[in-house]
């Protein structure tokens, strides 16, 4: 193990003379006992429980996000979720949305196809304009305060981070601060659209609602259904990976679950009953369990602007939902999860509590999601191209 260190990382400002420098100890964290992560996670589903006992939105993932949180800040947690157990929760999330894209859904889904599309463009515009006023305001690199803001595709942003020029660290902060608010507050508005008319849930989300504890995935054989998921993960991961797409784990799944639920030859794969809940409790600690006090310190100093600008564009794609939702004749809570900046594992698990529509909801954000990975790398080279204009006079 190489010995402990202290590195100095500069946030610099294009085109002008503002450095700030901030240290940071590279010292890596002590791990946690391998029988830690097991008692946490029973322990944040069993607040889940409580939570939904108490009527709370998105129960699972609310009270783990939160349990996370509080551990990762107390010290009681120093690194992040195991790197498999991340990958399997990605992955399920990934069946279960691909088992919510039927024919009928997408062909439903058919008539917004252009308003989705605009929405979407406007989301990113949105985010990178938001991006150029935190550069300008707070000296910020523009590659970092670009990809730090970009909605879509957090671990492939972050790992693309370095090569791009921009501060890695200050980029999954910011991610995963975005993530975080979103989360947190996606239930609780989401429970408040409920009371409009119009949300109600998709095709999986009703007929498992009320399924037993044991049974495991949507389907009457649960050998058969549980070797389908299998499946569906392995393969899905396998060809991910092979054909590099971004958020292997995560979109390798979607489109496997999507190829099995089109063909309609296999069984029933979406996780329900206490493996969904699961899943959502592994979501919310993985977002909640990256929000350590050594990471406060680190950026404390641009906190307070973070926190404002990414409260603009949660503002700001609030209004593109209202906009979507009119256009589209869509329900408007819909129209705000699917538009919604943040994590696309937990704006599924919001979606699939709330019973909205989870088939419109994943392709939309999922399509933002391959059109932020692939385009973020020319946008930062237009960026870097037009930094002088835009740094000057600053």
């Amino acid at each position: 193990m190489a010995p402990a260190s202290v590195a100095r990382r500069e946030f610099t400002r294009p085109s002008t003379s503002v450095t700030t420098s901030v240290a940071f100890h590279t010292e890596p964290p002590r791990r946690n006992p391998a029988w830690k992560w097991p008692l946490i996670t029973v322990g944040s589903y069993l607040t889940g429980m409580g939570a939904e006992a108490a009527g709370l939105p998105a129960p699972w993932l609310l009270a783990a996000l939160l349990t996370g949180a509080v551990l990762a800040l107390s010290g009681v947690v120093r690194e992040r979720l195991p790197s498999p157990v991340n990958r399997a929760g990605q992955s399920l999330v990934g069946a279960l949305m691909g088992s919510y894209l039927t024919s009928s859904a997408l062909m439903k889904a058919a008539p917004a196809a252009l308003p989705l599309t605009l929405v979407t463009a406007a989301t990113i515009t949105l985010s990178v304009a938001i991006a150029w006023c935190l550069s300008r305001a707070r000296g910020l690199g523009h590659p970092t305060a670009v990809l730090g803001m970009v909605p879509g595709g957090s671990a492939a942003i972050v790992a693309s981070a370095d090569e791009l020029g921009a501060d890695a660290r200050l980029v999954a902060f910011t991610q995963y601060l975005r993530v975080g608010l979103v989360a947190t507050t996606a239930p609780l508005i989401a429970q408040w659209l409920t009371a409009g008319p119009g949300t109600a849930g998709g095709p999986v989300a009703q007929e498992t609602a009320h399924r037993g504890l044991l049974h495991l995935v949507a389907a009457s054989d649960q050998q058969a259904g549980l070797l389908t998921l299998l499946a569906v993960v392995w393969v899905g991961t396998f060809l991910g990976r092979r054909l590099k797409l971004p958020t292997p784990a995560l979109i390798g799944p979607m489109l496997a679950g999507l190829a099995v639920t089109m063909s309609g030859l296999l069984p029933g794969f979406a996780p329900t009953g206490l493996l969904q809940n699961l899943v959502f409790v592994l979501v919310g600690l993985d977002v909640g369990v990256r929000f350590t006090k050594e990471t406060l310190l680190l950026v404390r100093r641009v906190l307070p602007s973070l926190l404002l600008a990414l409260t603009a564009m949660c503002l700001g794609c609030a209004g593109l939902a209202w906009l979507f939702a009119r256009a589209a004749g869509t329900p408007v809570m819909d129209a705000y999860l699917a538009t919604t900046p943040g994590g696309i594992n937990a704006v599924i698990a919001t979606a699939v509590s709330s019973h909205a529509d989870v088939a419109l909801i994943s392709a939309v954000q999922s399509l933002r999601l391959l059109i932020v990975v692939f385009a973020t790398p020319w946008i930062i080279r237009l960026v870097a191209t037009s930094r002088p204009a835009w740094g000057k006079g600053a």
